[in-house]
Formats: structure tokens, sequence, C-alpha cells
């Protein structure tokens, strides 16, 4: 992202070995932050049934672990073989991505719709709190919380890795000459992703059941999700080259 990947690559050229993976931790760890992640962890999220810290970090560590399956089964090729997607396939994987991000965007406006989001009074013992969930379409409520389903936050990760092998380049930027260091690189490339994918749907969790945001959300859900569906649209122009990508 505005060649910040570049900058710590260029930190392991021709250095020591813990330079080099301290590298692929931090661009791990950096690459959580790309805006398409961004944009599909936040309605990931906020499209939930239940939003609470717990359940996101769920399902982050298991969008992170898609995320980083798929990273290393297309990065492998290129760290061995400098063999990179073709352009066609390249561009298939992020219009894929792209959506991804409209299908949750879709889906977080029509919960919203249909009425699915309002603050809920209520005590588990002595103790009273509120939380924001939906009783349209559901008979007999009786206070049941559906969350979504980590296959399936890990099937959406797989969709996003594909499109991440564009990523593994900066490995082949820094110049690492040994086979084995370049594939240890690419291993913490991957599983920092997932870390920081976690770190980062944990604090979105916890963002989302904080009370002023709960009390805001049902107003919030609507601007959200319109800003996800452009943003996806507009990736799936810049995947064809047909929209500027800046990142």
């Amino acid at each position: 992202m505005f060649g910040l990947d570049d900058q710590i690559a260029s930190l392991s050229d021709g250095v020591a070995l813990w330079v080099v993976v301290a590298a692929g931790i931090l661009l791990g760890l950096r690459h959580a932050t790309d805006p398409d992640h961004l944009a599909a962890v936040t309605t990931l999220i906020a499209g939930g049934r239940e939003r609470t810290a717990r359940a996101a970090g769920t399902l982050g560590l298991a969008w992170g672990l898609g995320h980083a399956t798929t990273l290393f089964a297309f990065g492998l090729p290129i760290v061995l073989f400098n063999a990179y997607l073709p352009d066609r396939a390249q561009q298939a994987a992020e219009t894929a991505i792209a959506f991804v991000i409209v299908y949750l965007a879709v889906r977080l406006l029509v919960r919203w719709r249909r009425g699915a989001f309002h603050v809920h009074q209520h005590a588990h013992g002595a103790a009273e709190h509120a939380h924001l969930h939906g009783h349209a379409h559901e008979s007999g409520h009786a206070h049941r919380h559906k969350s979504r389903s980590p296959l399936g936050a890990y099937g959406i990760g797989l969709v996003h890795g594909m499109g991440g092998s564009a990523g593994v380049s900066v490995l082949i930027l820094a110049s690492i000459e040994s086979t084995t260091l370049a594939v240890v690189s690419l291993v913490l490339l991957a599983a920092f992703t997932a870390v920081s994918m976690t770190i980062l749907t944990t604090g979105f969790g916890f963002t989302l059941v904080s009370r002023p945001v709960q009390v805001i959300f049902g107003g919030m859900a609507p601007a959200l999700g319109v800003m996800s569906l452009g943003f996806g649209l507009w990736y799936a122009s810049a995947a064809w080259s047909l929209a500027p990508y800046p990142f």
C-alpha cells in the first residue's frame, strides 16, 4: 500500500537472517490493513447476528486462516519457481474478491432493510445490558442469537487469499537468495497475516459492543453497507484496469 511493502521488503536486502525474518513478520502484520481487507472484515462482522469481541475474534481467526492458506498455496510457486498466476487468472481472483465485498455489503443492507438491527435491553441475573440483534423473520425468538459460521468466514478468507498472491512478489523484490529462507519468510507472511486479521476483527468486535456504537449502529449500517458496496464495485473495475488502484 503506497509503496510500504517495498520499503519493508527492502530491509531484508543482503542483511542478517533476523532482519529477513522480521521483514516477513512486518509484511504479514501490515497485510491485513489493505483497503479490501478492511472493507470485507467490517461488513463481515457488522452483518452477523451476534456482534461480540469473542465472536468477532473467532470469525477473524477463521478468515485469517483461510487467507493464509491460499496466500501460501499461491505464493509458494512464486518463491520456488518465480511462477506467477497468469494475468487473466489474477484478474479473475481480484474480481472474486470484489464479489465477496459486494455480497457482504448487500447482505448487510438487506438485513438492515428488514429491521434486523436494534438495541435490546435484558438482564442476566442482577446485571442488565444492551446489545444489537434482530427479530425480523424469527418466530418464537426466545432470545436466540445465531452467529456467522467460522467455516463461512474461512471460505471468504480463501477467496481473499487468491488475490493476495500478487503481494508475495515483495519477497522476490527482497532478493532473498536462500530458497529455504524465502519459504520461511512466506510462512511468516501467511501466519502473521492471520494473526493481524484476528487482532483487527477482535478490535472491531470490541468497538461494536460498546454502548455508544450499539445505540447508533442502526443508523450507521446503511452508510457502512453503501460505502462497502461502492468500494467492491470500484475494486472490480480496478481489477480490469477500468479504474485506478493507488494502493
